[in-house]
């Protein structure tokens, strides 16, 4: 594991030759803010709210990298003054599905901050964080004696077929469902990293063949050392022992550890082209043969709504759940 951590870290550093600063602020960045990492392609659609949520979140500085976009998101994000912003025209695929870059602007930049890396439409929320910022929240981390916080990426969803909803400035308020369950979850070895699965797109997309439904665990918010580098997204990382920084949801694990939700939003209005488009580009999957019918059947604008779905109301309503934990964070 710490040769395959020292290949990761080197291939990250030689990916910098791939990025070019469009504008670079990093001189901005002051001690103790929370960064966010980000890789992304044409998400006009989402960025104004996910900057928004981020920046009422607390995150004091966003790195960036845009990959090969066209739709104004890069020129959107050039006039943003807490973001420092690259450009690459590189396959995604080849850098790791964006890993390589974000890991060596995270060797260069990250080393001793708390490091959030998420997707644009990954929405972190964790308990109280509609009272207390992500720097109380590391504060928290940080006297408990913890390096990362864990959590479950939820996918909401539409009620009616996909592609159907109306487009609203609120991601969430477009696709307010969910589901409560059920997820497994496993220990894998060598890594030690849990591989948890279950949820709405296993039930509809992988019924027969569920071991290749979605992981949906995630260490988005790690306490970073310039040793780090994350093995598969943020599933899973290295050194071993900061993947048992999470044991999963309580519902599941039945330990009560301090953790969060990522409200995923994949399927607002624009999914059915946009599927479409990335099976033809064939760069999100490691053999992207194998998920052919799975952008087929997002195609077909399946409704993901069932009786027993959730409507999301708050992050004590996922505590109830069992789905996150507040880990004795007490009001």
């Amino acid at each position: 594991m710490r040769l395959k951590r020292r290949r990761l870290l080197w291939r990250s550093i030689r990916s910098r030759r791939q990025l070019t600063p469009v504008n670079e602020r990093t001189e901005l960045i002051q001690k103790d803010q929370v960064l966010a990492f980000v890789v992304l392609r044409n998400e006009m659609q989402r960025l104004p709210y996910f900057l928004t949520h981020y920046r009422r979140l607390g995150v004091g500085h966003f790195l960036i990298v845009a990959n090969d976009c066209t739709d104004g998101s890069a020129e959107f994000l050039a006039q943003q003054p807490d973001v420092s912003l690259w450009r690459t025209d590189a396959s995604y695929k080849s850098a790791r599905f964006g890993v390589d870059w974000l890991t060596w602007l995270q060797f260069r930049y990250g080393h001793g901050y708390w490091c959030l890396t998420v997707d644009v439409d990954e929405l972190l929320i964790y308990p109280h964080h509609d009272q207390r910022p992500l720097p109380a929240l590391t504060q928290r981390l940080d006297a408990t004696g913890a390096q990362a916080l864990g959590a479950l990426m939820l996918d909401l969803y539409p009620k009616g077929p996909l592609g159907t909803a109306d487009t609203a400035d609120d991601p969430i308020a477009a696709l307010p469902w969910f589901d409560a369950g059920p997820y497994r979850a496993i220990r894998q070895e060598p890594m030690q990293n849990l591989w948890l699965q279950g949820g709405a797109r296993e039930r509809v997309f992988f019924p027969d063949a569920p071991a290749r439904g979605p992981t949906l665990n995630k260490l988005p918010l790690v306490k970073w050392s310039r040793r780090y580098a994350y093995a598969n997204s943020t599933h899973s990382i290295l050194p071993p022992r900061l993947n048992l920084e999470w044991d999963g949801p309580p519902a599941i694990s039945g330990t009560e550890q301090l953790s969060g939700v990522l409200l995923h939003t994949k399927f607002l209005p624009g999914v059915l082209e946009r599927s479409g488009e990335e099976k033809t580009r064939r760069e999100h999957f490691g053999q992207p043969d194998q998920f052919d019918a799975y952008y087929d059947a997002i195609g077909t604008a399946p409704d993901l709504w069932h009786p027993g779905a959730q409507r999301f109301e708050d992050w004590q309503q996922l505590t109830r759940l069992g789905l996150m934990s507040t880990g004795g964070w007490s009001d």
